[in-house]
């Protein structure tokens, strides 16, 4: 069996990193995240999250770009290469939610950035949980970081964003309803994952 690569995406709060967690621990994968799972990443993660930082979009595109071509070429690439499979909580296609739906860049012109960031590594599956912007509210702290606290008109059309690009790309990506508790929503990821990647059970 070739390793896999999942990513989950999805808008803040949505559970991400719970799922992630929860499904490298089931088969036994690398976990890792976007932004900051290296030493230059974390840094430039303390820069992109500081709610004192002043950025224009495509500065914020760049530092984004920047942190996940260290982090494919320090991490993802020489896991799967290894044999091992790897889970990421967050990956490029949040660059094209975030940046472009979100903060209005060129969507060609983001996604040719992720490409060439990641020298055309894309996840084997991209699971997007998608949770009303109510529940999200709802789970987030009340310090918010920088993007977290980019105004609900963004999130929302950062959420539209994820939507349009799940069915957009209907072969690698499945959505899955991120509402109910950790264990239902494991559930749910699971049976979506195994669906497509029957190789993992």
């Amino acid at each position: 069996m070739s390793a896999r690569f999942v990513a989950f995406e999805g808008g803040e709060a949505c559970g991400k990193s719970t799922q992630a967690a929860r499904l490298a621990g089931r088969i036994d994968a690398l976990l890792t995240h976007q932004p900051g799972s290296t030493p230059a990443g974390a840094r430039m993660r303390a820069v992109l999250l500081d709610p004192a930082t002043t950025l224009t979009d495509r500065a914020e595109a760049l530092l984004f770009a920047a942190d996940r071509a260290q982090h494919v070429a320090e991490v993802v690439r020489p896991a799967l290469v290894a044999g091992r499979h790897v889970v990421t909580d967050r990956y490029a296609w949040s660059s094209l939610a975030y940046q472009s739906f979100g903060r209005g860049l060129v969507l060609d012109e983001v996604r040719w950035l992720s490409t060439w960031a990641t020298d055309d590594l894309w996840p084997d599956l991209t699971v997007l949980l998608d949770v009303a912007p109510e529940v999200a509210s709802a789970r987030l702290g009340d310090r918010p970081d920088r993007i977290e606290a980019a105004g609900d008109a963004f999130h929302r059309r950062v959420a539209d964003g994820f939507r349009s690009l799940a069915a957009a790309h209907p072969d690698s990506w499945v959505v899955v309803d991120g509402c109910g508790t950790p264990d239902e929503v494991e559930s749910k990821v699971w049976k979506a994952v195994t669906q497509r990647l029957p190789d993992l059970t």
